[in-house]
C-alpha cells in the first residue's frame, strides 16, 4: 500500500442534498436521511434523502407532463444539442467538484475520476451531434399512389438506475443519449453514490433543459428503484448491475411490458497468444484487472494464455501485481483505491478463500491490505484453475484474476465461450488472421484487439447472453431509447371498394 499522504482535505461535513423533482431540489424535511461515510477515510462525506414511493409519483408525473407536452420532444434536434453542448461545458466548469465527489462516495483514484468526468463531458458533446443526425427512412417503392415514411419517435419516460461504481461516467453514457430521443427522465442512483447524479441536474438545468425533463430521485433499489421498475406511467426502463437483480428488473417491468435496456454482469476473458507483445499484454491484462478496483463489469477477469508461455507470462504478471500502487485515492499517484461497500469486500474476501479452498494456486495477492481507515484488496492472482471452480464462474467484481492455459486457438475460443456471460473480452496477438477469428467467433458484445477497456462514445455497448440486452452510446444509443412508426401516404384520389 502507498506510503504517501493525502493531497486534498476531507470535508468538514457531510453535504445534503434533496431530491430533484420538475427543476428543482426538494429538501429532506421530516423524510429520513441516508449519510454516506467515504470508503476509503470513514468520514461522513454526503446526505441522501430517502425518497418514499409519493416522491417517485410526484418525479414521474413532472417527467410524464414534461414529455406530454412537449417542451422537450417537440423541439428540432440543434436545439436539444445546444443544451447538451451547454452541459458539456457545464461539466468541465464543474469537473474538480464531480471528481471529488465521486472519489469520496466510490473510493476510487482521484485522477481516475478526474479523467472519467472529462470523458464524460465528450459524451454530451458526441450525444449533441447524434441528436441532429437522429433521423428515419422513406420508401419510394410502393407505387405511383402511395409513399411510405418510417419514423423514430422518443418512447417516452424513461426510468434510469445506475449502479455504485461509475456512478457519473455510466450516467453520462445514458443520459445525453435519452435526451437526444427527446425522452424525460427520472433517474435514481445507487444510495451509496448519488451526489454527481444531483449535480448533473444542477448542471442540465443550468444548461437550459425545461424543467421536468431530468428528475432524480434517492434511496434504496430495493424500495423505490423497485418502485420505479413497476411503476406503470414509466415507458422504458434502463438498468445497469448485476445479473441477479437483472432477472428480477424483468419480472418487475411486466406490468405496462415496459421496453428494457439492461447492461448486466461480465466474467470478461483476456486470451493472450503466444505471439503477443507479452510485456503489453500484461501490462493490458494488469490494467484490464485492477482499473476501478476490478469493480468493472468489463473488467478483464479471466486470463486465457497459451500454454507455452503460460509460465512467463505469469512470472511477468506477478511482477507487475507488486508494483500497482494502492492506497488513498485522494491522492493523485494511487492507482487502485478502496473497495466501494462492505459487502462488496465481504463478496471478494469470500472468492478468495474459495479459490484457496478450491485447489487454486495462489500466484500473489490473497487477502486484505491491513489500514487504519477503509477497506483495501490486494492485487489478486489465482493460476492452475479449473472451469468448475466457484472463482472461474462467478463475477467477483474486485482485483482477483484467474488464469487458465490452452493449446490451439479452438481451445481458447472454447474457453472463453464457457460462461453465462458475454459483455466484453479482449485478445492480445501480433497475428491478426487469427485475433480477428478469435474476436468474431468469442461471444462478447465489445470486442478489444491488443488493448482493453478501450473506445470511446463512438461505438455502441452491450452485452450478448445474460449479460444483457439493448445497446448504449453510438447512434445505436439514440435509436435506443426510440420507436419506430411506419406512415402510409395515399396519393390522389382513393380506389373505392364499394363501387
Amino acid at each position: 500500500m502507498s506510503e504517501t499522504s493525502t493531497t486534498l482535505p476531507l470535508p468538514d461535513q457531510a453535504r445534503e442534498f434533496g431530491f430533484f423533482v420538475d427543476g428543482d431540489y426538494v429538501m429532506a424535511g421530516d423524510r429520513e436521511l441516508f449519510e454516506r461515510s467515504s470508503p476509503a477515510h470513514d468520514v461522513p462525506v454526503s446526505k441522501i434523502v430517502k425518497c418514499s414511493q409519493d416522491d417517485l409519483n410526484d418525479a414521474v408525473a413532472a417527467a410524464r407532463r414534461a414529455f406530454d407536452d412537449r417542451r422537450w420532444s417537440g423541439l428540432p434536434g440543434a436545439q436539444r444539442a445546444a443544451v447538451l453542448l451547454k452541459a458539456a461545458a457545464g461539466i468541465r466548469a464543474r469537473a474538480e467538484e464531480l471528481a471529488y465527489f465521486e472519489t469520496l462516495e466510490n473510493g476510487k483514484p482521484i485522477s481516475q475520476s478526474r479523467g472519467e468526468v472529462e470523458a464524460a463531458a465528450g459524451i454530451y458533446e458526441y450525444a449533441a451531434g447524434a441528436a441532429r443526425a437522429l433521423h428515419g427512412d422513406s420508401f419510394n417503392n410502393l407505387g405511383d399512389k402511395l409513399f411510405g415514411l418510417v419514423t423514430r419517435e422518443p418512447v417516452g419516460v424513461v426510468g434510469l438506475i445506475t449502479p455504485w461504481n461509475f456512478p457519473f461516467f455510466i450516467l453520462s453514457e445514458r443520459v445525453p443519449f435519452i435526451l437526444a430521443s427527446g425522452c424525460t427522465i427520472v433517474a435514481k442512483p445507487s444510495e451509496v453514490t448519488s451526489a454527481t447524479t444531483l449535480i448533473m441536474a444542477e448542471i442540465l438545468k443550468e444548461a437550459g433543459l425545461p424543467d421536468g425533463v431530468y428528475n432524480v430521485v434517492t434511496g434504496s433499489g430495493s424500495t423505490v428503484g423497485q418502485a420505479l421498475i413497476e411503476h406503470t406511467d414509466i415507458d422504458m426502463v434502463s438498468f445497469t448491475g448485476s445479473t441477479a437483480v437483472g432477472h428480477k428488473v424483468l419480472a418487475a417491468a411486466q406490468g405496462n411490458f415496459k421496453k428494457l435496456g439492461l447492461e448486466l454482469g461480465g466474467k470478461n476473458p483476456q486470451v493472450v497468444f503466444a505471439d503477443a507483445n507479452l510485456e503489453d499484454a500484461a501490462d493490458g491484462v494488469t490494467f484490464g484487472i485492477c482499473f476501478n478496483t476490478g469493480q468493472c463489469c468489463v473488467s478483464g477477469s479471466r486470463l486465457i494464455v497459451e500454454k507455452s508461455i503460460a509460465a512467463e507470462f505469469e512470472a511477468l504478471l506477478k511482477e507487475r501485481f507488486a508494483k500497482v500502487r494502492v492506497g488513498d485515492p485522494l491522492d493523485p499517484e494511487t492507482q487502485v483505491g478502496a473497495i466501494t461497500t462492505n459487502a462488496q469486500n465481504d463478496t471478494i474476501t469470500h472468492y478468495m478463500e474459495s479459490g484457496k479452498k478450491s485447489g487454486a494456486r495462489l500466484v500473489c495477492g490473497g487477502d486484505v491490505i491491513e489500514s487504519e481507515h477503509g477497506q483495501y484488496i490486494q492485487p489478486t492472482l489465482f493460476a492452475d484453475v479449473t472451469s468448475d471452480m466457484e472463482i472461474a464462474k462467478d463475477e467477483i467484481f474486485g482485483p482477483v484474476l484467474t488464469m487458465h492455459t490452452f493449446e490451439s486457438v479452438d481451445e481458447a475460443i472454447s474457453i472463453a465461450n464457457d460462461t453465462i456471460y458475454g459483455l466484453a473480452a479482449s485478445v492480445w496477438s501480433k497475428n491478426i488472421d487469427k485475433a480477428l477469428k478469435a474476436s468474431r467467433q468469442i461471444q462478447a458484445g465489445r470486442m478489444w484487439i491488443n488493448c482493453t477497456l478501450a473506445g470511446g462514445p463512438e461505438l455502441p455497448i452491450g452485452g450478448f447472453k445474460q449479460s444483457g440486452w439493448g445497446r448504449e452510446t453510438g447512434i445505436y444509443g439514440v435509436e435506443e431509447y426510440t420507436q419506430i412508426k411506419s406512415t402510409h401516404i395515399e396519393l390522389g384520389d382513393r380506389d373505392h371498394w364499394l363501387s
